[in-house]
């Protein structure tokens, strides 16, 4: 069946607090019915730089909150590294309900698909007219099926300067779970970090 896409739930007035609040009701694709909540963006509605990731994993959809388990805490360090303080950035997923499938007890991440990206897509283009970033660190291949199009290449593109369809300044890098998972992460997490202190660079 066809999802109805996030559209119809997402206001196109107000500001963030009224996004956030709308944003529990969406029924855009299927996800909202395994996941515990939605996991709306977090940080200053007027960040100079957003951080676009994939979609909430298990520890972000039990909390309530973007990037507060291995992953972010990744990307915490990675953010120290390159100089960026969190608390001064936009961090937010391209998807906003956590798919997942179960092994027993526990519940393994599943990548998005097309259909659930673009579904949801609504609610990441409200944020970036409400945010207006100067610039948007595209994390992973999700984001940037969202952001840059299906045949968008993190591998091939990453740290170079892009520009998104509505404007904005962006560098494309690893989703750091992807870091977490690596076989080489000393090498890997360094990448990342460069890749962040471009984004800062760019920044100026």
């Amino acid at each position: 069946m066809k999802s109805p896409g996030a559209e119809q739930w997402v206001p196109h007035d107000g500001g963030m607090k009224k996004l956030r609040a709308q944003l529990p009701n969406c029924r855009g694709c299927e996800l909202w019915k395994d996941a515990e909540q939605a996991v709306a963006g977090e940080g200053p509605v007027r960040s100079r730089m957003m951080l676009v990731g994939e979609t909430p994993g298990d520890h972000e959809d039990k909390e309530g909150h973007v990037f507060v388990g291995p992953a972010g805490h990744l990307l915490d360090k990675a953010l120290v590294e390159a100089g960026i303080d969190r608390s001064d950035v936009y961090l937010t997923n391209a998807v906003k309900h956590f798919r997942f499938e179960r092994q027993g007890k526990r519940r393994i991440h599943k990548t998005p698909s097309a259909s659930q990206i673009t579904a949801c897509h609504p609610w990441l283009t409200r944020e970036l007219e409400i945010v207006k970033p100067a610039l948007v660190v595209v994390m992973g291949s999700v984001a940037a099926k969202a952001l840059l199009g299906p045949s968008f290449r993190v591998t091939q593109q990453r740290g170079e300067r892009l520009e998104l369809p509505g404007g904005q300044a962006a560098v494309a890098t690893v989703h750091p779970s992807a870091v977490v998972r690596s076989d080489e992460f000393r090498r890997d997490f360094a990448r990342f970090v460069d890749d962040l202190r471009t984004a800062v660079e760019l920044l100026g």
